[in-house]
């Protein structure tokens, strides 16, 4: 089968999140099916760094934008009904080849990942299509409103309307939309989006994050994410303002290092309190994974799967998450990792996962063998290979009416 996959974000190197899903999807695709991705680069190195993709696919095609430009698309788009994701992941170059590639009939099938780039494909006909959503973003940025002050709250559900729209568009025109998780499906369920959605699984690859062969240090606890990333920096500035001064108060050797590319000035800033570092981007975070007693991800925003929980679990190093961040990942809290409801709960958990190495030691092997059970990329990829014929066959049957009549 002829595929083409079409990605807002180039899904080469697969550094974190959708890239990752994206990536994933790409080189299982590519064992038995011809690949084409269309994708955008930001910049010169991004678009170097995209090169990286051609082993796994049939080929591809890069589409330079400039974030100038972007920003600026989105600032006309700002007073419209068009999201300020579809404005900043718009390229009229991507546009036109898609368009051409369709016309000429050159694929069996589309796959769109993410809803900002759902607007390319989405007029053509003929073809399975379907759109993984990855998370349901419009929630996201509801969830960025209620913690925005006004007018910057304001603005962001007038982004949570505008995204909403496009996905419950998208819903009508793809023939399969995805999600990660289930709770997901049933937040689109909760908007009445309910036919035609399904869901697979974020995997981990279990063989690149495996358990380490070196003693964790029992005073030492990691949080990893792109420290860009909003719902990142904001667990990190609160637990460092509300949790942190709790367990140095009776740990007082306690250590805390936030592993991330692209730390903000806020987040920079938490390197001057006591304990705590900041490494900005590492060319490997495992060895500061591996050296940890435990992980942490506290987020108070969290959509779909978070892959640091996945990862940290599949290295064996027990997790402490928040609960909405717990929720997204297909494990029993107080089993495989343990979670919390607020800030005492947090420090709580913390302290009882330093203070007690047998617990330390259940968490790591269970928290490791639910995510070969679980959340292994063959597992999910054998569920997105259901979904897909299930969206070729429902693409058949339509055709197959049209011609009736």
């Amino acid at each position: 089968m002829r595929i083409l996959f079409v990605s807002h974000r180039f899904p080469y190197p697969p550094t974190f999140g959708s890239k990752v899903r994206a990536f994933n999807i790409i080189k299982h695709l590519a064992r038995s099916h011809e690949v084409s991705v269309l994708s955008l680069a930001r910049s010169d190195d991004e678009a170097r760094e995209a090169t990286g993709i051609a082993p796994f696919c049939r080929d591809f095609s890069v589409f330079r934008v400039h974030n100038a430009l972007q920003v600026a698309k989105l600032g006309l788009m700002l007073p419209t009904t068009v999201s300020a994701s579809e404005a900043f992941f718009h390229s009229a170059a991507m546009r036109r080849e898609i368009d051409l590639r369709l016309a000429a009939r050159s694929y069996d099938f589309v796959f769109a990942h993410c809803s900002a780039v759902g607007h390319y494909v989405e007029s053509h006909r003929g073809l399975p299509m379907l759109m993984d959503l990855c998370d349901v973003d419009s929630r996201k940025w509801l969830d960025y409103a209620a913690v925005k002050p006004w007018p910057l709250s304001t603005g962001y559900r007038w982004e949570a309307w505008r995204v909403e729209r496009a996905e419950r568009r998208q819903a009508q025109h793809f023939d399969r939309v995805t999600v990660a998780t289930r709770g997901e499906a049933e937040s689109l369920a909760a908007m009445g989006v309910g036919q035609g959605v399904d869901w697979f699984a974020n995997g981990v690859d279990l063989d690149y994050f495996q358990p380490g062969d070196v003693a964790a240090q029992e005073d030492l606890i990691t949080f990893v994410g792109r420290m860009d990333y909003f719902p990142n920096e904001q667990c990190m500035v609160e637990f460092c303002a509300t949790t942190w001064p709790r367990l140095r108060q009776l740990r007082p050797n306690l250590r805390l290092q936030i592993v991330g590319a692209a730390p903000t000035a806020r987040v920079m800033a938490l390197a001057a309190v006591d304990g705590v570092s900041v490494t900005g981007a590492v060319p490997d975070v495992r060895p500061y994974v591996r050296a940890s007693a435990l992980t942490i991800a506290p987020l108070s925003i969290a959509r779909g799967t978070q892959n640091k929980i996945l990862e940290s679990m599949a290295m064996g190093v027990p997790v402490v998450a928040s609960t909405i961040a717990a929720a997204g990942v297909d494990a029993v809290p107080e089993e495989h990792l343990l979670a919390a409801a607020n800030a005492g709960e947090l420090a709580e958990q913390i302290l009882r996962v330093l203070g007690d190495a047998a617990l330390r030691g259940r968490l790591a092997a269970a928290g490791r063998e639910r995510v070969a059970s679980h959340h292994a990329w063959p597992q999910a990829m054998a569920r997105m290979d259901r979904i897909m014929a299930a969206c070729s066959a429902s693409q058949g049957r339509v055709g197959e009416e049209a011609a009736a009549l």
